[in-house]
């Protein structure tokens, strides 16, 4: 079916967004393959695929993914503190690709599709993956682009990148193409709400994630420094500091088992290893690089080192660089069966901070009856 000449009013009224389903999925690659500048981009970990249609017609294409990891911009105009933001980023959505198929260019479809998306992407991303959609990004290349259509659509925009793209080794040398950052609120306190400090209140569960900066790399390292090794001199290539560092560092992230340890090790680009002190081995003759643990390495020191003396290291950070607690929970239990010598129960209590999750105090207890 052919697009009408002239695409008035009437037929904007009847544009329909929704997400592609199962069977469109190749349709979609190929298309977005086919037009866009930037290519296909692989459907990885929280991702949504939409497309715009006119009587059946498919006239534009978005794809909605996470949100960049850094952007100073957007960090600066929401108002977050380093420590919450990685935890929050979930609440925000990248439109990553947005594609107006040739047989779609007609004044207004591309506001007409944004409008449309921002009226159901929130309970679509709730119905998907359990948790609200606060904050819509993107980002424009002014290359080729000045963002006309985001800005029709009223989406903010907020300045500028520094120009500094992501690399396998971490980020690139020399700043290229800055570009345009535009963001589009779906709540009326989209910022008060990413930066509340109350996580429930925003539907996140689990643990909460931080991502680490500079000093609290370095100092990882310091708090294991009296830790014995158990290994043998012969052979070893990593410092045990190190080693444990670095899975302390994917557990505040918010990694869990040993490989997840290993893979978010090897993400680390060089100047985050060289931070925790890595193995630096000479590439190349002249360039310098920073090797991290296997996960055989990382699992092996895990399971031979004290386990109190690893609760007592990661205690001094905690108390360091931890969150503050606003309240403590205290629970006390007694133990069935475990009388002493003098006919007592024994009794355990507890005290965990509500922010931090840190106990503060595990003591066993005799002589209460």
């Amino acid at each position: 079916m052919e697009a009408p000449p002239i695409f008035d009013g009437q037929a904007l009224s009847e544009l329909v967004v929704r997400p592609v389903t199962r069977g469109e999925g190749p349709r979609y690659r190929e298309q977005m393959a086919r037009h866009h500048y930037l290519g296909d981009l692989p459907k990885l970990g929280e991702t949504l695929w939409y497309v715009a249609t006119w009587r059946g017609q498919w006239l534009a294409q978005l794809t909605l993914s996470a949100a960049a990891l850094k952007c100073g911009v957007r960090d600066r105009w929401i108002g977050w503190d380093f420590r919450s933001q990685y935890d929050r980023l979930k609440l925000i959505a990248n439109n990553s690709r947005f594609l107006i198929l040739p047989q779609g260019r007609f004044p207004n479809v591309g506001s007409r599709v944004l409008g449309l998306l921002e009226r159901r992407v929130a309970a679509d991303w709730q119905r998907h993956f359990g948790h609200s959609l606060l904050l819509l990004e993107t980002f424009v290349d002014p290359r080729r682009f000045h963002g006309g259509v985001y800005r029709a659509a009223n989406w903010l925009a907020l300045g500028k990148t520094r120009g500094y793209r992501r690399t396998r080794t971490g980020y690139s040398d020399e700043a290229e193409a800055p570009k345009w950052v535009f963001v589009r609120p779906l709540h009326r306190r989209a910022t008060a709400l990413l930066i509340h400090p109350d996580r429930d209140r925003l539907g996140l569960t689990g643990t909460p994630k931080m991502q680490l900066n500079a000093h609290q790399m370095r100092s990882l390292p310091l708090c294991f420094a009296a830790i014995p090794d158990p290994r043998r001199a012969q052979g070893r290539r990593h410092r045990l500091p190190v080693v444990l560092a670095l899975a302390a560092g994917a557990t505040l992230c918010g990694l869990r088992g040993y490989k997840a340890m290993a893979e978010w090790a090897a993400d680390l680009g060089q100047a985050a290893r060289a931070r925790f002190g890595c193995r630096r081995r000479r590439m190349n003759g002249k360039d310098h690089h920073y090797e991290v643990p296997s996960e055989f390495v990382i699992r092996d020191c895990l399971v031979r080192i004290d386990a109190g003396a690893l609760d007592a290291a990661l205690a001094s950070w905690q108390k360091a660089w931890g969150l503050i607690d606003e309240a403590l929970a205290i629970d006390g239990k007694t133990m069935k069966g475990a009388i002493d010598d003098e006919g007592r129960q024994a009794h355990i209590m507890s005290v965990v901070g509500h922010e931090s999750e840190h106990c503060y105090a595990q003591k066993k207890s005799v002589p209460c009856l």
